[in-house]
């Protein structure tokens, strides 16, 4: 005889309050059991951040239409893989009047889709691992399993349970890679500095033409010059990540 933890089960339960009061909408039940799966992370993704930041999906859910439905936005560009299509966000930085910066700086996330039309992988840019660094982009993600769920919001706000060993990004090497910010906010501790990010996309739905700009607010340490927050809204995905939560006591020092 089996059972089933009560947190596990607290969540299956939740996919039936989502399949009464969601019908027809398909797209976030299948974003819910994605969702699940993360529960056994090991077993459903794989990671691979030798030269980029890939998270493989072995049992793919999600189609191509539901992350369009889900964030209101079509990629930049479409590809033709092997067995499957290739999309492309890119973000592009912009001023407060969004208009583009020269010479452009620029980050893309790339989502691969079998021949299903299942989203089989999820490729970082290079340039988006220099205030998402693949260590702690790794342990995000792995504390989403069990995170807590507001249903009327829709959002997911992580676990602070995994724990690493790395060091946070410096503010010079940040500052190196993406530039002068818009905006600084002095505050007694800390320095926030905000970044505007545009979407290339060729149609965005009526309504939601503002989540195409990312605004990106990165937090250092005024004493330590250490990155300790990243927050922003990417394609309709909401991202926030406190590198402190995450780090061992060895990597505190």
């Amino acid at each position: 005889m089996s059972f089933i933890s009560s947190s596990r089960f607290i969540r299956l339960l939740f996919i039936f309050i989502l399949l009464g009061s969601l019908t027809g909408c398909l797209h976030w039940v299948r974003a819910f059991q994605t969702y699940l799966q993360l529960d056994e992370f090991d077993e459903h993704f794989t990671i691979n951040d030798n030269n980029a930041f890939i998270v493989y999906f072995n049992e793919p859910i999600l189609y191509s239409n539901d992350f369009v439905l889900l964030s209101k936005l079509q990629p930049s560009s479409k590809q033709a893989i092997e067995n499957g299509e290739k999309w492309r966000y890119r973000f592009r930085k912009v001023d407060e009047k969004q208009k583009l910066f020269k010479p452009e700086l620029s980050f893309f996330f790339d989502l691969d889709f079998n021949q299903q039309q299942r989203i089989s992988a999820w490729i970082f840019s290079s340039l988006f691992l220099e205030i998402a660094p693949p260590k702690f982009l790794e342990a995000s993600l792995r504390s989403l399993a069990g995170g807590k769920l507001d249903k009327e919001k829709r959002q997911l706000r992580a676990n602070s349970h995994v724990k690493i060993d790395a060091k946070l990004p410096q503010k010079s090497v940040v500052i190196q890679r993406l530039g002068e910010p818009i905006e600084i906010k002095d505050e007694p501790e800390q320095e926030v500095y905000y970044y505007h990010f545009l979407l290339d996309s060729p149609n965005i739905e009526e309504g939601y033409e503002d989540r195409a700009l990312s605004v990106v607010q990165l937090t250092f340490d005024k004493k330590t010059k250490e990155l300790t927050r990243m927050s922003g809204r990417f394609a309709g995905l909401k991202i926030s990540i406190k590198y402190r939560r995450y780090l061992e006591q060895a990597g505190n020092k």
